[in-house]
């Protein structure tokens, strides 16, 4: 039996990424940090199933722990600080944990289990201010944001450790993806829940930022496949994975008010305060390099995954939770 340790397991590509690796018969471990607000809720269906382990990216003693209680084979790293907006306040922090924090786990593997294949969940937000459209695994990178600059010093730590030390060390270039189980503070999942709860009658207005920016959104449930994948080939690499469509915020709400049968025009207001300092306006993907070597592709498009998060947002206002989707079989 495989094993493999997750960290930031509680989050929304953890919880999907630990169903995957169950329904593989992997023997799960998680990483989770201790806190006065530590939230199992997306993964409380399968918490029996998995082994919890405490640690913390800032503390390089507990992830050395981590790695001896689990000897893994495959180590997937997605914990972080990871809300754009909140870097802008906290750019410190952000760096400590979503910079400095990868350095310290790949220095955990290399020296206790430097055979143990690694993940590093990079993202599309080191393109930034973006030098070509779309973005595949050559095009320069040009963050935006203390979250992107830390991300992208955690995506060079990765390969540096990859042809320093010869370690199977492979990123994930992922654009946006979405579903139920992404946090409030995300502009999608505000968007759901803001319409659900228009819908209910819970709230008359919803506020939103740049309705212009574009984004390459897809299914979290499909993108930890990806994850997987990378971690199964010959010779680690770093991939693009992305549906290579986009989408503006104004399509995504369009799309959620249609859901529930109203015109988002007559609910929603711009707000000055949820403008980014250095908006990033338009990232899509080209997959290309997933689909041929991984022989991966999205089966989730952007309208059904929408409607999905809409219909979760209503049924728990509603206090009737959606059961978890069948994912993987």
């Amino acid at each position: 039996m495989k094993r493999a340790l997750i960290t930031g397991v509680t989050g929304q590509d953890g919880s999907y990424l630990a169903e995957l690796l169950l329904d593989k018969d992997y023997r799960v471990y998680g990483l989770v940090r201790r806190s006065s607000t530590v939230n199992f809720e997306r993964i409380a269906h399968i918490q029996d199933r998995i082994e919890i382990l405490s640690g913390d990216l800032l503390d390089q003693n507990s992830l050395l722990y981590a790695l001896r209680e689990a000897q893994p084979q495959e180590v997937y790293n997605l914990a972080a600080q990871s809300f754009v907006q909140t870097s802008w306040t906290q750019p410190v922090l952000t760096g400590d944990v979503t910079a400095l924090g990868v350095t310290r786990m790949l220095e955990a593997v290399r020296a206790f289990n430097p055979e143990a294949r690694f993940y590093q969940a990079s993202s599309s937000e080191m393109y930034g201010k973006v030098q070509a459209v779309p973005q595949n695994e050559d095009t320069p990178f040009y963050p935006r944001s203390p979250y992107g600059v830390a991300k992208l010093y955690g995506h060079w730590a990765t390969v540096n450790y990859r042809e320093s030390y010869g370690m199977f060390t492979a990123s994930g270039i992922l654009f946006n993806h979405e579903s139920p189980r992404r946090g409030l503070e995300f502009v999608t999942r505000k968007v759901t829940d803001g319409v659900a709860r228009i819908k209910l009658g819970l709230q008359r207005e919803l506020r939103l930022g740049n309705l212009g920016a574009q984004r390459d959104w897809g299914y979290a449930g499909d993108y930890v496949r990806a994850m997987w994948l990378m971690l199964q080939q010959d010779a680690p690499d770093d991939y693009v994975v992305a549906t290579g469509h986009t989408y503006s915020v104004r399509d995504l709400v369009d799309s959620a008010f249609r859901r529930v049968g109203f015109d988002w025009q007559e609910h929603v207001l711009q707000d000055p305060r949820f403008m980014r300092p250095a908006e990033v306006d338009l990232l899509v993907g080209d997959a290309a390099k997933a689909r041929t070597e991984l022989g991966w592709t999205p089966e989730v498009e952007f309208e059904e995954l929408v409607g999905m998060m809409v219909d979760a947002d209503l049924a728990r206002l509603r206090g009737h939770p959606l059961p978890p989707p069948a994912l993987f079989g």
